[in-house]
């Protein structure tokens, strides 16, 4: 089941799949929202494996640069919306654990997580906060005894729209992707397949004793 607010590329998306993927509306940020795709995807499978928390919006801006209506909602997509997905999901993600053994949650946070980059204030905190709601979230499974594990992906920067909007609002495009690509030691973006494999392995019962901990995607970047 997929969810996202671009219906158009949503339903694309959805057909290009096959009969046995969906595509539903959802504002990561709306409450009651999140309860009725929950509804609608028990409805529908009867069960729920994994929940993936991938939506994210960033905007560049230092801790001067940045309103408070931007700092809150970047916080209210990066973090809320895991904080409502997980929160809404557990239930059924913990009777799917219950009967097979196992159910996972992964969140998308990232490198900027884990340290600080001076001109994204805002991305910083929201992501460094989903990375102890991780945390949080599997000691509290694992305190609950329940078959879910809960563990938090931190990419670099990858070859993403999302990327290329930032670079495209720089002043100066072809120098801000020097300094992007220059992050990595590896000397150049990740491929969306790349994180979307790690993805499918912490689902996968090859992953089944990993849990709360924060797997970087990043080219070398954090072993510097």
């Amino acid at each position: 089941m997929l969810s996202d607010r671009n219906h158009e590329l949503g339903r694309e998306l959805a057909r290009e799949l096959g009969e046995r993927a969906r595509y539903v509306e959802l504002d990561v940020t709306d409450e009651a929202g999140w309860a009725a795709v929950i509804a609608e995807l028990e409805s529908a499978f009867g069960r729920l494996d994994v929940l993936v928390n991938s939506a994210g919006i960033g905007v560049m801006g230092s801790i001067e640069d940045t309103s408070l209506e931007q700092f809150r909602l970047i916080h209210a997509v990066n973090v809320e919306g895991v904080f409502l997905g997980c929160r809404a999901a557990l239930p059924l993600l913990r009777k799917t654990g219950e009967q097979s053994g196992d159910a996972a949650i992964v969140n998308l946070s990232s490198i900027a997580g884990m340290r600080g980059v001076a001109k994204l204030a805002a991305y910083c905190s929201s992501k460094g906060a989903v990375r102890l709601l991780t945390k949080s979230i599997a000691l509290h499974c694992a305190e609950q005894h329940d078959k879910v594990r809960c563990n938090s992906l931190h990419p670099s920067f990858i070859a993403t729209p999302m990327v290329e909007q930032m670079i495209a609002g720089a002043p100066d495009p072809e120098r801000m992707r020097k300094i992007l690509l220059r992050v990595s030691p590896s000397q150049r973006f990740g491929r969306p397949e790349e994180v979307a494999d790690v993805v499918v392995f912490l689902a996968s019962p090859a992953a089944t004793y990993i849990n709360g901990a924060e797997l970087p995607i990043d080219g070398g970047t954090t072993a510097r």
